[in-house]
């Protein structure tokens, strides 16, 4: 038993209620279990209940143990001079109100059904890939879409914290803001903190004034990621070697401390690539963000992604190493995952600093209109029976995996709190 657990069954009344009774012996009656208190002081506020026949109004607090009220010291605590009723799995100790008169207590160990308790530990006590993949799906499908929309929504409000957090180093420059979010998507997973200090490192208004040049574009994202102290046969490296030794003498640029990694990569995602199309995109732009929050339909946004690297790299994934012919363009899985983990953070981040809900609106759509992510961890949501149909599902299900599944918050899991109302899974021995 935990403290989260008796919480849970008391919130969704798992217990025997028939013939409740305190432990002084006196009747009780529950008219209202309260509301649950994520905040500080009691469990459960604003209950109701009946002792015998006198109605109370007041708080519930909730211990595993009676003694546990001494031990978290409310007694002395104003925030619990109003408690109508102690609720305990065990009892231990008696406990006093601040007039010295003992707090109705309520015992539950015996009241809650043991089967509730063995689900529950089986969970806990799972190794699977999630608790309860072997009761998957579990929800129905209404179930499912209205659990999925919570969770897109709630990983949309992690990721525009991020974003404010971003707002705030920059000043409240939003095209700043977005420049660092757009070259940290670029990065992908294994180069995305890199990518951001190179962005960080040449200030948007020093990029706008040689947006027009992609050559010394280029030379200032790979000469700032370190890319360009090689000694260089070819004559375009030299070219962008000499670029950048003038633009960092000019704006006192200084080096981020790590350079990108090139180790176990697929070349099209090469660091060098990246940021030659990162080069091509902010040549090819101006005032991203503004643009793209003018947008009206998705495939416009998607058409001022649309961009190739420079011809270098059509024979190019590394300098001076020629091959094949092959436009590095950005490609559509790319621009997808550009659109959901940069533009539409950025989005739903603008429209809840402004409090503008059609803009945050907006962002769910077009989730809604992506194409679902497919990775590890859709894949085998999948494989359980659950529905991934669109980029809102899938990261619904990422959100679902690594907020809720990893960190085993069954309680707080639509899905947990389903199958621990319904029957428990069947052990198969091996």
């Amino acid at each position: 038993m935990t403290e989260r657990l008796l919480q849970f069954i008391w919130q969704f009344q798992y217990y025997n209620r028939t013939g409740l009774k305190l432990l002084s012996g006196e009747a009780l009656t529950l008219t209202h279990p309260g509301a649950f208190n994520v905040n500080q002081g009691p469990d459960f506020t604003d209950a109701r209940i009946k002792i015998e026949d006198t109605f109370w109004a007041g708080n519930i607090e909730l211990h595993l143990h009676s003694s546990d009220w001494h031990k978290h010291l409310h007694s002395g605590d104003t925030n619990y001079h109003n408690i109508i009723l102690h609720v305990v799995w065990i009892y231990d100790q008696e406990v006093m109100d601040s007039n010295g008169q003992a707090l109705p207590t309520l015992v539950l160990n015996e009241l809650v059904p043991k089967v509730l308790l063995e689900k529950y530990e089986w969970l806990m006590l799972s190794q699977d890939f999630v608790p309860c993949q072997k009761q998957l799906p579990a929800l129905n499908e209404l179930g499912w879409l209205a659990w999925k929309e919570r969770l897109a929504i709630e990983r949309l409000q992690q990721k525009s914290a991020i974003v404010l957090q971003f707002l705030k180093q920059a000043n409240n420059h939003w095209e700043e803001v977005f420049w660092w979010m757009l070259a940290r998507n670029f990065g992908i997973k294994v180069n995305a903190d890199i990518f951001e200090s190179i962005a960080k490192s040449i200030p948007i208004n020093v990029l706008a004034r040689h947006k027009n040049q992609i050559h010394q574009l280029e030379a200032l994202l790979l000469g700032q990621a370190g890319l360009l102290q090689s000694e260089f046969e070819e004559d375009y490296p030299l070219m962008l070697q000499r670029e950048y030794n003038f633009l960092k003498k000019k704006y006192a640029l200084i080096n981020p401390t790590r350079q990108p990694f090139f180790l176990r990569m697929r070349p099209a995602n090469f660091p060098t690539v990246r940021l030659a199309q990162l080069a091509m995109l902010v040549n090819q732009s101006s005032h991203l963000f503004s643009k793209i929050k003018e947008c009206k339909m998705l495939g416009e946004v998607k058409e001022l992604l649309n961009v190739t690297a420079n011809d270098y790299w059509h024979y190019h994934y590394r300098f001076d190493e020629a091959g094949e012919f092959k436009p590095k363009q950005l490609g559509e899985q790319m621009t997808d995952n550009i659109i959901i983990n940069t533009i539409i953070p950025v989005f739903f981040a603008y429209g809840t600093f402004k409090n503008e809900e059609d803009i945050k609106d907006k962002a769910v759509q077009w989730l809604e209109e992506l194409n679902p992510e497919k990775n590890n961890i859709t894949n085998a949501w999948t494989s359980f029976g659950v529905k991934n149909s669109n980029a809102l599902e899938s990261q619904a299900l990422i959100e679902l995996k690594n907020g809720y599944c990893n960190k085993k918050l069954c309680l707080e899991c639509a899905v947990g709190n389903t199958i621990l109302q319904n029957k428990p899974p069947k052990v198969v021995s091996s």
